[in-house]
């Protein structure tokens, strides 16, 4: 009789053991790959105040910022130094595999090869400029001798890849700084005169302070956009396939042009976590963000700050990150002469 309670125990502990959720009484840890106040970082901190309620167990979460060469160091830790077991999500920008297409030295990492959990849209990019710059049209970005400085993060970014796309396909000129850890010190950048220009993604721009307020008083005005057809809040701005057909720019430079542009399906703030993770907690993380876009508490969150939401599962993702790094050979070596000067 003792023998078979025993069992029965020994039994009824595993069931229950097994029945209890991997994310219980744990905490997954967010490496934001920028600076606190920057566009990743507050949607990394607004993920992490609705998903634990999604994911089975509702796991505690912890951001740590970890910011450095347009986000490089978070992927390069988040691949290399994190095990895979799920408690370890990246925020990384979405451009960063042009890094490893070009042969970068500092990628420590496989782009196809990250757990692909999500990207929240698929904007386009915008190049803004002091509008006491003393260029005065686009014609003056063709003509001028004396550059204007244009901030960046480095390699992988908006702000350092979109310049150098501009200056092969249309002729524009500038010259682009990089190194500067995050916005918060390009936008102090802006403000004291070191920079004049700043290429950022379009939700970016419309999603935070001092942005608002700077287009508000006229301190910057907006150049041009990528987006195929002019996006509602900047009628007025000219999109670069406009501006190919203005200056009549040449099929190779277009097909470059399409190429980059139509790879930049990962948003610029795509969610990932190490590589080897499990498939069931894979799974779980891919369908705890796909629910959390769905409630109606992150929906009002959306519409209090103004920001907009076209979120694309991992599943899609990771097809797409087997795809950018096979580029045609022409296309390649094009973009790494691009973006490795």
């Amino acid at each position: 009789m003792l023998f078979w309670s025993l069992s029965l125990a020994l039994s009824l502990s595993s069931s229950l053991h097994a029945q209890t959720p991997f994310y219980q009484g744990k905490a997954i840890r967010v490496i934001v790959g920028y600076q606190p106040g920057d566009n990743h970082d507050l949607w990394a901190r607004m993920y992490t105040r609705i998903l634990g309620k999604h994911i089975p167990g509702n796991p505690d979460f912890v951001v740590q910022n970890m910011p450095g060469a347009g986000s490089m160091i978070a992927a390069n830790h988040v691949y290399n130094l994190s095990k895979p077991d799920g408690l370890t999500l990246g925020s990384i920008g979405g451009a960063l595999f042009m890094a490893q297409l070009t042969g970068r030295k500092e990628v420590q990492f496989d782009w196809p090869k990250f757990s692909w959990i999500m990207t929240p849209e698929r904007g386009g990019h915008l190049l803004y400029m002091r509008t006491d710059a003393p260029y005065k049209n686009l014609d003056d970005l063709r003509q001028t001798s004396d550059p204007p400085r244009c901030s960046a993060t480095g390699v992988g970014s908006t702000g350092y890849d979109v310049p150098r796309l501009l200056e092969e396909a249309l002729g524009f000129k500038f010259r682009v700084i990089s190194g500067y850890p995050g916005g918060a010190e390009q936008d102090l950048a802006m403000e004291r005169g070191e920079v004049q220009c700043r290429a950022i993604t379009i939700d970016g721009f419309f999603g935070r302070e001092p942005f608002h307020t700077w287009l508000r008083n006229g301190f910057v005005r907006v150049l041009l956009q990528t987006e195929r057809q002019r996006h509602p809040k900047l009628p007025n701005v000219p999109t670069v396939f406009e501006l190919m057909d203005h200056y009549k720019v040449t099929e190779p430079k277009r097909r470059l042009v399409n190429t980059y542009l139509g790879i930049w399906g990962f948003g610029s703030r795509p969610i990932v976590s190490t590589p080897g993770l499990p498939a069931d907690r894979l799974k779980i993380l891919r369908d705890a963000f796909a629910r959390m876009f769905k409630d109606p508490d992150f929906g009002d969150e959306l519409r209090k700050r103004g920001w907009e939401a076209e979120p694309v599962r991992g599943e899609e993702l990771e097809q797409l990150a087997r795809e950018v790094v096979e580029q045609p050979p022409d296309i390649a070596a094009a973009l790494k002469r691009i973006l490795s000067k």
